[in-house]
Protein backbone atom coordinates (compact mmCIF):
# COMPACT_ATOMS: atom_id res chain seq x y z
CA UNK A 1 0.00 0.00 0.00
CA UNK A 2 1.53 3.48 -0.88
CA UNK A 3 1.82 6.68 0.94
CA UNK A 4 -0.96 8.06 0.23
CA UNK A 5 -3.30 5.68 0.29
CA UNK A 6 -2.74 5.05 3.53
CA UNK A 7 -3.01 8.23 4.74
CA UNK A 8 -5.83 9.10 2.70
CA UNK A 9 -7.41 6.13 4.33
CA UNK A 10 -6.38 7.19 7.92
CA UNK A 11 -7.55 10.81 7.51
CA UNK A 12 -10.89 10.17 5.85
CA UNK A 13 -14.17 11.05 7.34
CA UNK A 14 -14.99 13.86 10.07
CA UNK A 15 -13.33 13.03 13.31
CA UNK A 16 -9.11 14.41 13.07
CA UNK A 17 -7.59 11.06 14.03
CA UNK A 18 -4.77 13.14 16.04
CA UNK A 19 -7.16 16.06 17.44
CA UNK A 20 -7.35 19.70 16.42
CA UNK A 21 -4.48 20.68 18.87
CA UNK A 22 -1.35 20.92 18.19
CA UNK A 23 1.56 18.48 19.41
CA UNK A 24 2.11 19.49 22.92
CA UNK A 25 6.65 19.15 22.04
CA UNK A 26 5.70 22.00 19.05
CA UNK A 27 3.82 23.90 21.04
CA UNK A 28 6.68 23.97 23.50
CA UNK A 29 9.23 24.43 20.81
CA UNK A 30 7.24 27.03 19.11
CA UNK A 31 7.49 29.29 22.55
CA UNK A 32 11.14 28.47 23.83
CA UNK A 33 12.49 28.89 20.81
CA UNK A 34 10.35 32.11 19.54
CA UNK A 35 9.94 30.89 15.70
CA UNK A 36 8.63 33.26 13.58
CA UNK A 37 8.69 33.97 10.10
CA UNK A 38 7.89 31.47 7.03
CA UNK A 39 7.62 27.88 8.20
CA UNK A 40 7.89 24.15 6.38
CA UNK A 41 5.64 21.71 7.80
CA UNK A 42 6.63 18.06 6.47
CA UNK A 43 4.28 15.29 6.57
CA UNK A 44 1.33 17.65 8.13
CA UNK A 45 -1.49 15.65 7.94
CA UNK A 46 -4.30 17.31 9.04
CA UNK A 47 -2.93 20.28 10.01
CA UNK A 48 -3.21 21.01 13.73
CA UNK A 49 0.74 22.03 13.94
CA UNK A 50 0.53 24.55 11.15
CA UNK A 51 -2.92 26.30 12.16
CA UNK A 52 -1.78 26.54 15.28
CA UNK A 53 1.34 28.28 13.48
CA UNK A 54 -0.78 30.49 11.47
CA UNK A 55 -2.49 31.58 14.30
CA UNK A 56 0.56 32.81 16.19
CA UNK A 57 1.76 34.84 12.69
CA UNK A 58 3.58 32.35 11.13
CA UNK A 59 3.58 32.27 7.20
CA UNK A 60 3.31 28.45 6.31
CA UNK A 61 3.82 26.11 3.96
CA UNK A 62 2.30 22.39 4.78
CA UNK A 63 3.51 19.48 2.51
CA UNK A 64 2.24 16.00 2.53
CA UNK A 65 0.65 13.17 0.40
CA UNK A 66 -2.90 13.23 1.73
CA UNK A 67 -5.43 14.92 -0.14
CA UNK A 68 -7.88 13.77 3.12
CA UNK A 69 -5.24 15.48 5.15
CA UNK A 70 -5.29 18.53 3.28
CA UNK A 71 -9.10 18.97 3.42
CA UNK A 72 -9.34 18.75 7.25
CA UNK A 73 -6.48 21.29 7.21
CA UNK A 74 -7.84 23.80 5.09
CA UNK A 75 -11.17 23.57 7.06
CA UNK A 76 -9.46 23.95 10.25
CA UNK A 77 -7.71 26.56 9.22
CA UNK A 78 -10.85 28.31 8.04
CA UNK A 79 -12.60 27.69 10.87
CA UNK A 80 -9.89 29.08 13.15
CA UNK A 81 -9.81 32.59 10.57
CA UNK A 82 -5.64 31.66 9.32
CA UNK A 83 -4.50 30.82 5.63
CA UNK A 84 -2.41 28.04 5.69
CA UNK A 85 -0.39 26.73 2.13
CA UNK A 86 -0.69 23.52 1.77
CA UNK A 87 0.77 21.29 -1.03
CA UNK A 88 0.70 17.62 -1.89
CA UNK A 89 3.62 16.11 -3.08
CA UNK A 90 5.88 13.41 -2.62
CA UNK A 91 7.97 14.79 0.44
CA UNK A 92 11.12 12.92 -0.59
CA UNK A 93 11.03 15.12 -3.55
CA UNK A 94 11.52 18.80 -1.33
CA UNK A 95 13.32 21.28 -3.56
CA UNK A 96 13.13 24.33 -0.99
CA UNK A 97 16.91 26.27 -0.94
CA UNK A 98 17.17 28.60 1.97
CA UNK A 99 13.49 29.74 1.91
CA UNK A 100 12.48 28.84 5.34
CA UNK A 101 13.11 30.44 9.19
CA UNK A 102 12.01 26.84 10.38
CA UNK A 103 10.71 23.48 9.44
CA UNK A 104 8.40 21.16 11.41
CA UNK A 105 8.46 17.35 11.70
CA UNK A 106 6.11 15.76 13.99
CA UNK A 107 6.55 11.96 14.09
CA UNK A 108 7.85 12.49 10.01
CA UNK A 109 9.20 9.16 9.55
CA UNK A 110 10.78 7.65 6.47
CA UNK A 111 12.84 4.31 5.67
CA UNK A 112 16.68 4.55 6.48
CA UNK A 113 17.12 4.57 2.47
CA UNK A 114 15.38 8.14 2.19
CA UNK A 115 15.74 9.54 5.38
CA UNK A 116 19.39 10.93 5.63
CA UNK A 117 18.56 12.41 1.88
CA UNK A 118 15.28 13.48 3.29
CA UNK A 119 17.12 15.59 6.34
CA UNK A 120 19.06 16.98 3.95
CA UNK A 121 16.49 18.65 1.89
CA UNK A 122 14.78 19.52 5.21
CA UNK A 123 18.21 21.44 6.14
CA UNK A 124 18.21 22.89 2.64
CA UNK A 125 14.77 24.13 3.09
CA UNK A 126 16.43 26.39 5.76
CA UNK A 127 17.80 30.07 5.92
CA UNK A 128 21.25 30.44 7.28
CA UNK A 129 19.61 30.23 10.94
CA UNK A 130 16.77 28.51 10.32
CA UNK A 131 15.63 25.47 13.20
CA UNK A 132 14.46 22.21 12.52
CA UNK A 133 11.59 21.16 15.51
CA UNK A 134 11.68 17.36 15.19
CA UNK A 135 9.96 14.78 17.11
CA UNK A 136 9.87 11.03 16.73
CA UNK A 137 9.41 7.27 17.53
CA UNK A 138 12.90 5.58 19.18
CA UNK A 139 13.46 2.24 17.60
CA UNK A 140 12.74 1.06 21.16
CA UNK A 141 9.26 1.60 20.10
CA UNK A 142 8.54 -1.72 18.65
CA UNK A 143 9.68 -2.93 22.32
CA UNK A 144 7.79 -0.74 24.39
CA UNK A 145 4.89 -1.27 21.91
CA UNK A 146 5.00 -5.23 23.21
CA UNK A 147 3.44 -3.53 26.82
CA UNK A 148 1.24 -1.54 25.41
CA UNK A 149 0.09 -2.41 22.28
CA UNK A 150 -2.09 0.57 21.19
CA UNK A 151 0.97 2.99 21.67
CA UNK A 152 1.10 4.93 17.95
CA UNK A 153 4.14 4.81 15.64
CA UNK A 154 5.68 2.75 12.32
CA UNK A 155 5.58 -1.14 13.15
CA UNK A 156 8.83 -1.12 10.88
CA UNK A 157 12.03 -0.92 12.59
CA UNK A 158 13.65 0.72 9.67
CA UNK A 159 10.98 3.58 10.06
CA UNK A 160 12.14 4.05 13.57
CA UNK A 161 14.97 6.70 14.35
CA UNK A 162 18.08 6.49 16.67
CA UNK A 163 19.21 9.36 18.68
CA UNK A 164 22.39 8.68 17.01
CA UNK A 165 20.91 8.65 13.68
CA UNK A 166 19.23 12.24 13.90
CA UNK A 167 22.24 13.57 15.37
CA UNK A 168 24.34 12.06 12.54
CA UNK A 169 21.38 13.10 9.70
CA UNK A 170 21.76 17.19 11.60
CA UNK A 171 24.97 17.33 12.08
CA UNK A 172 25.74 20.41 9.94
CA UNK A 173 23.31 22.09 12.33
CA UNK A 174 23.77 23.24 15.82
CA UNK A 175 21.43 21.10 18.18
CA UNK A 176 20.04 23.03 20.61
CA UNK A 177 18.30 20.36 22.24
CA UNK A 178 17.94 16.36 22.01
CA UNK A 179 16.75 13.97 24.27
CA UNK A 180 15.39 10.61 23.93
CA UNK A 181 12.71 9.53 26.61
CA UNK A 182 9.53 7.42 26.81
Amino acid sequence: MGAEVFWNSRFKGEEYVYGVEPNEFFKEAFDKYKLAGKALFVAEGEGRNSVFAAKKGANVVAVDVSTEGKKKAEALAKKENVKIEYIIKDIAKLDYKNEFDFAVLIFAHFPDMLREDFHKKVIDSLKVSGIVVLEAYTQKQLELRKLFPHNGGPSSLEMLYTKEQIENDFKDLEILYIEERE
